[in-house]
């Protein structure tokens, strides 16, 4: 078994992802993946997220996944998944695992501001709830992360979303003390004993990063937490199931990893880096 046998955050056109679920996990089975998992965006109430999550129902979501692990049966484990959003408005039980994921942040003005779709939306965040700060954006950000991660997921989403648009340190400094303490407070919130912590190359896929999340001081930190880590691709395309595993991999060596969860239908397994 190697970490190359699982990618279980993975998205479909029933969510927000570009291909039918049949042809996520044929490209799955195709890439020799043995234990595939389908994770869409759970629904929220937010006007952001029309077209782009599943209905509050998933009655039809599940019966799809079922669909297709009768399909693979023997071939290819098919796991049911959700990626849960802070925002959502629905549960995230009754499913084999479950991604926890801060894509928004609810200000103190009752607005909800995304993470991470850009220059223009980062600073409407920082003027209007953060009074021009940019660290105060960061520092919002992560109390929202700490906050789904004590409700201990299976595993907690792209950790630092929040630097997908910041190359080059667009948007705000990434080594200033305050950005790296709330990051390690909000790490400090979920429970190494329970949840899982992603290594996610989707930034890397979209052509958003060069890097996976989350940082190396951040894994080095969930390393001394005595944390697990999954690879995942976040793959919203077919041909991207595994997309830079290499990467991920490297990444968990360097923060002194030495193997990497796995998901299956029987329960949590592990692999050599």
């Amino acid at each position: 078994m190697t970490v190359f046998d699982c990618s279980i955050h993975t998205h479909a056109d029933l969510c927000d992802g570009k291909e039918p679920l049949s042809a996520m996990a044929a490209g799955a089975y195709a890439a020799g993946v043995q234990y595939y998992g389908v994770s869409c965006h759970s629904h929220t109430p937010l006007p952001l997220d029309v077209g782009a999550v599943l209905p509050a129902d998933m009655t039809a979501y599940r019966a799809a996944i079922l669909k297709e692990r009768e399909r693979y049966e023997g071939c290819m484990e098919v796991l049911m998944g959700l990626e849960w959003d802070s925002q959502s408005d629905v549960s995230p039980e009754g499913f084999d695992y479950w991604i926890a994921s801060a894509h928004y942040q609810k200000a103190d003005n009752g607005k909800c501001y995304c993470a991470d779709w850009g220059e223009d939306h980062f600073h409407r965040c920082r003027e209007e709830a953060w009074g021009g700060e940019a660290l105060a954006v960061t520092e919002g950000y992560f109390r929202e992360v700490a906050r789904i991660a004590a409700l201990k997921p299976t595993i907690l989403g792209h950790f630092d979303l929040i630097t997908k648009h910041n190359g080059g340190g667009l948007l705000f400094d990434e080594s200033h003390p305050r950005y790296r303490k709330a990051a390690i407070e909000a790490l400090h919130a979920a429970d190494p004993r329970e949840t899982l912590l992603e290594i996610n190359t989707g930034g890397m896929a979209r052509g958003y990063r060069t890097a996976p999340y989350p940082a190396l001081f951040i894994l080095k930190e969930w390393k001394t937490m005595g944390g697990r880590i999954i690879l995942t691709s976040d793959a919203h395309n077919a041909d991207k199931i595994l997309y830079g595993y290499q990467d991920a991999a490297k990444l968990a060596r360097a923060a002194g990893f030495t193997k990497a969860s796995i998901l299956t239908l029987e329960g949590e397994k592990e692999a050599d880096l």
